[in-house]
């Protein structure tokens, strides 16, 4: 609730204003409080006690030497508040411990000497203790809040510096992932390019070798060298991000639909596979890798923090593509927990890998305490 007043004022309050009440504020309580304890009539203690009101206004540019001008305010004008903002104020903004035990000390004994000197007596000594004890409360309370504000303020600085490097963390490793399964999808996408470029270069040259046209020919065999050439600069672009470190794999054949039973046979978990795919479909191939990527995926996440549980895993095509959903119970507590590495952001590179192909990626946890992973690829992406 105050936290909503304050945030309330502070959108009522002008900028300049709020700006200005920690100077002012302080100063004027100052001076009522000069007023209330000496009256309205001028002499030496109201005279001190209002030049202590007004150095209060820059006790934050000079907090030791403000404090010093307020100590006459508590001796002879008996005025609390300026000399008690003045040491929290030393508190806040210095660190010597051996300055902050001086200047509580000054305090104490500025309000526990009476004025004048001459007054003093120890003949009522319990009088004389309670003095003395509201002495060092007057001058312990201002230098503990001093510390403990400073305490707050730094642990307060500390966070926002650890939530902001985490929030930078957070983001060079989504980074990394995105960056990691876009050099893994150019990997995949040499095969296919590969591929495709080898026939092209192998029609040419039986192009080149049966037509009995000189200007087919030379056609041909433009193509078949250009073909040639993009195969090398190709696989020299792949070398490179093999040597960087973005992808360590082998260009080795990559999976698809047809390896999900092998897949989930391996995978050694209690997992339903419901496959309404047409088997004569002719589907791209970077739509079935994407798939079984992410049945892949589901399925490790699931060994890993739903130990134990059903799956069930099916893929059928729709009129918008090919689905993909991987839907797991809740873990058993009985299951012992694998102890697998991971880093927390697979999913973020199968929703790129997804969104690449012009589809989506959902996952989210299930009203029975399970998790589902469906994606939608469609088959034109």
């Amino acid at each position: 609730m105050i936290g909503s007043v304050r945030q309330a004022l502070a959108g009522r309050v002008p900028g300049g204003v709020r700006r200005a009440a920690p100077v002012w504020v302080p100063a004027l309580l100052a001076a009522v409080d000069a007023l209330l304890v000496n009256g309205a009539g001028l002499g030496t203690g109201m005279g001190v006690s209002l030049l202590a009101a007004v150095a209060l206004l820059w006790r934050r540019r000079f907090p030791v030497l403000v404090f010093l001008v307020t100590l006459p305010g508590i001796y002879i004008g008996y005025i609390w508040f300026a000399p008690m903002i003045a040491l929290y104020t030393v508190a806040t903004l210095r660190t010597d411990r051996r300055l902050l035990a001086a200047t509580g000390l000054l305090l104490t004994v500025a309000h526990f000497l009476p004025y004048p000197l001459s007054e003093f007596s120890l003949a009522d000594r319990r009088q004389t203790a309670l003095l003395f004890v509201d002495a060092l409360a007057t001058g312990a309370t201002p230098i503990a809040l001093g510390l403990l504000t400073r305490t707050r303020r730094e642990l307060a600085a500390r966070l926002d510096e650890l939530t902001r490097s985490r929030a930078r963390e957070d983001r060079l490793l989504a980074d990394q992932v995105l960056a990691t399964e876009r050099a893994r999808l150019a990997r995949e996408m040499h095969d296919v390019v590969a591929h495709q470029v080898s026939l092209i270069s192998l029609q040419a040259g039986a192009l080149q070798i049966s037509t009995p046209d000189e200007r087919t020919r030379d056609g041909a065999t433009k193509i078949r060298e250009l073909s040639v050439r993009t195969l090398e600069e190709l696989r020299h672009m792949v070398g490179i991000l093999r040597a960087a470190g973005a992808d360590a794999e082998e260009l080795t054949p990559q999976p698809c639909l047809a390896d999900l039973p092998r897949l989930i046979e391996l995978c050694a978990m209690d997992v339903a596979y419901e496959n309404a795919c047409a088997p004569a479909a002719e589907r791209p191939e970077t739509v079935e890798r994407a798939a079984f990527r992410t049945v892949q995926e589901a399925l490790t996440n699931a060994r890993k923090h739903a130990p134990g549980a059903r799956v069930r895993v099916r893929v059928a095509d729709t009129e918008a593509g090919l689905l993909v959903e991987v839907r797991n119970g809740p873990p058993d507590a009985a299951a012992p927990a694998p102890d697998l590495p991971g880093g927390g952001h697979g999913l973020v590179g199968l929703r790129e890998r997804a969104q690449s192909l012009g589809g989506s990626l959902e996952a989210h946890r299930t009203d029975d305490g399970g998790f589902l992973v469906r994606a939608e690829l469609p088959l034109n992406g």
